[in-house]
């Protein structure tokens, strides 16, 4: 398949995550101010779309809570800049089996397993434009965690999603999730546009040579509309590597704590490093209410 290069992009800015990166960068935002906080200096700085997670501001450990979703939605949607907000529906498929001897009983510490319409609970509650769906289960990272998405459970949440309205950003780690994509399209589960994100170098999904981003890259349909981020070290390289195949970018925290080597970054210096790349490259921003239009999404 031939590269061609995406000249209208938009940049997604992954805010903060649920991963322990905390005690590694002071700048991770924790608190509901903390997170719309960034969230609206990462609009400022380019972004037209912000995904978020949130977190215990006691702890910094991710949560699910849904007071804590509601603070950060309503700060964003008051804030004096416009932004597309993005919120995950990946908590709640946890799974922490024992150990390699005793896998059960699971560690019920780690454990965090809910159904389908609790997954989306916060999503029916602030009815963000986006919401992700993690199309597919995973080994992920270390140890003895799954990322559990069964088929029946990620066709339920696809199909809640779709009848609120509000549109899926389908997360695809490897190809069979990709797949797995065009079989919820095809169930009419999900509808176009279709967004995708290709989240690349995830420990143990698809790695983030270009040969495997590439292969991600074909098995998008034409007509859809995809974005792409690696984590760690590549994660700044991304940038053009995305908007050269075709497709949007994602920069953030919840992926790279870093702008340089050994520079600790925020999320507005993430955005505004993949601004100057993709203009750099020939490309232009496009903002919030041109993403709106290019993914029919409705604003509330």
């Amino acid at each position: 398949m031939p590269l061609e290069m995406n000249r209208d992009v938009f940049i997604t800015c992954a805010v903060t995550g649920a991963g322990d990166t905390t005690a590694k960068s002071t700048h991770v935002p924790i608190t509901p101010k903390q997170i719309a906080d960034s969230a609206i200096d990462a609009a400022k700085a380019g972004a037209a779309v912000v995904h978020c997670h949130v977190r215990n501001p006691e702890t910094g450990a991710a949560a699910r809570n849904l007071d804590l979703y509601r603070e950060v939605t309503d700060r964003i949607r008051s804030a004096d800049v416009d932004v597309v907000l993005n919120l995950t529906a990946g908590m709640g498929g946890d799974l922490v089996f024992g150990n390699v001897e005793a896998p059960f009983p699971l560690n019920e510490a780690a454990t965090d397993m809910a159904g389908a319409t609790e997954r989306v609970a916060h999503v029916a509650d602030c009815l963000p434009e986006i919401c992700t769906l993690d199309c597919g289960t995973m080994n992920f990272s270390l140890g003895d965690y799954v990322m559990t998405n069964t088929p029946s459970m990620l066709r339920e949440m696809a199909r809640q999603m779709t009848a609120l309205g509000v549109r899926p950003e389908i997360e695809a780690f490897d190809t069979g999730h990709l797949w797995f994509a065009k079989q919820l399209a095809e169930e009419g589960l999900i509808e176009d546009p279709v967004l995708i994100q290709l989240c690349m170098g995830i420990p143990w999904g698809a790695p983030d040579d270009l040969n495997t981003f590439m292969a991600m890259v074909n098995n998008v349909p034409k007509h859809w509309t995809f974005s792409a981020f690696s984590i760690g070290r590549n994660a700044m390289a991304y940038p053009a590597a995305a908007v050269l195949a075709g497709g949007n970018v994602r920069v953030g925290l919840e992926d790279n704590l870093y702008v340089g080597k050994g520079q600790l970054a925020t999320n507005a210096q993430l955005v505004e490093k993949a601004v100057g790349v993709i203009e750099g490259m020939g490309a232009r921003i496009i903002g919030p209410q041109q993403v709106r239009e290019k993914l029919k999404l409705t604003k509330r």
